[in-house]
């Protein structure tokens, strides 16, 4: 009817009154919490970052390979040697050869923790521990404990893979065999060898590791 129609376009004009004077400030309040939080995810970063080379950056006070860090977790003795610069250079020549040196895995670990992506190599690291898993009732337990951890919906590593991976692990972990999260691991293992990797090689501390230790210059103007 004429007094429905007009109903309608009475309470339509209403809403586009009210929303309409309101929406540059909606906006504006919008793009000052996207500032707010950019701002606040650089500060996490620029902070992480400076614990990352707080914690490493001792190994590059001498040039010889005797200077280490040991670090004691769950009991065990941990002893890294920092790499002579001819050995952080061979880092570069495959990614295997980064991941195989100890002291290249922490550097790069504590590079993805710096861009908020370090669950790729836990989750990595975890099926390597899980493919030498001997006990089939261990295999099992770490088959589930990795599923919750990185594979099903909100987990608190979450990596990203696809919905029918998740699926066939989903159906595997049942009856946990080696192979569980082959076709995942190589999945995280492509995205870390085609995308950080590359940054990580491009990173200050890695090019500070492939230097020599520089020779020291007399003061100027003396």
């Amino acid at each position: 009817s004429g007094r429905g129609l007009g109903a309608v376009l009475v309470m339509q004009g209403a809403l586009l009154l009210a929303v309409v004077p309101g929406s540059g400030r909606m906006e504006r309040g919008g793009r000052r919490r996207s500032e707010a939080e950019a701002a606040e995810r650089g500060r996490m970063k620029r902070t992480i970052i400076k614990d990352w080379k707080t914690r490493l950056s001792y190994f590059l006070l001498s040039s010889s390979t005797s200077t280490k860090m040991t670090s004691k977790k769950a009991g065990k003795h941990h002893t890294y040697f920092r790499p002579s610069p001819e050995e952080a250079q061979l880092w570069s020549k495959a990614f295997d050869e980064l991941l195989a040196n100890k002291y290249g895995l922490a550097a790069f670990r504590a590079f993805l923790k710096s861009e908020f992506c370090e669950e790729n190599i836990e989750f990595w690291l975890a099926c390597e521990d899980f493919k030498k898993t001997k006990s089939p009732q261990k295999l099992t337990l770490k088959a589930k404990k990795i599923y919750s951890d990185f594979i099903e919906k909100e987990a608190p590593k979450e990596i990203n893979i696809d919905f029918q991976t998740k699926n066939m692990i989903a159906q595997n972990i049942q009856e946990a065999t080696h192979t569980c999260f082959s076709a995942a691991q190589k999945r995280v293992y492509s995205l870390m060898e085609n995308n950080s990797y590359p940054r990580f090689l491009e990173s200050e501390f890695y090019q500070e590791l492939c230097k020599k230790t520089p020779i020291t210059r007399p003061a100027e103007g003396t």
